[in-house]
């Protein structure tokens, strides 16, 4: 990675709200890191003898009273999930653009109808290049997907519909 391109990359994580990234690759080794307000940042040059993917941050459960007849778009971060009508919405962690499959051969990764466990992948959002796999919190049984396939999210953007009973 090139200094501009590291620079680009503090930037685009301190506007997202995500507390702790870490990415390596065969050259580098950069993990970012945000404590109270002020973020403190560590890169670390060394050689790396595998190259691994960064994952995306686990969605967060929080409740609120029941939602109104249509869900708006957001902008995307960390995931969170939200209660609506019995109903728990999985949000998302990031700006990036949905993939509901790993690659556009392979079946979904959950369909209306689903039962889905903590922990189990729901989508792929990439952002800046990097495809993070997004993990349910909760346990349930899908109910709506609302973001279409190779469609930009925004973050804390509703993508799930999930039944938790």
């Amino acid at each position: 990675m090139k200094a501009k391109e590291i620079k680009e990359l503090i930037n685009f994580i301190a506007n997202s709200g995500l507390d702790e990234v870490n990415i390596e690759t065969d050259e580098i080794k950069l993990q970012i890191k945000r404590q109270s307000e002020a973020a403190n940042l560590k890169i670390v040059e060394q050689p790396v003898i595998q190259q691994s993917v960064v994952p995306a941050q686990i969605p967060t459960t929080t409740q609120t009273p029941p939602s109104q007849g249509s869900i708006s778009p957001a902008v995307e971060t960390p995931a969170k999930a939200e209660v609506s009508d019995n109903y728990i919405t999985i949000k998302s962690p990031m700006i990036g653009t949905f993939y509901n499959s790993p690659n556009p051969e392979a079946d979904v990764f959950v369909q209306p109808g689903d039962s889905i466990s903590k922990g189990k992948v729901v989508c792929i959002i990439e952002a800046m290049k990097l495809f993070n796999e997004i993990e349910s919190e909760i346990s349930g049984k899908i109910v709506k997907v609302l973001a279409e396939n190779a469609s930009p999210v925004e973050y804390d953007q509703p993508l799930f519909l999930v039944d938790p009973s």
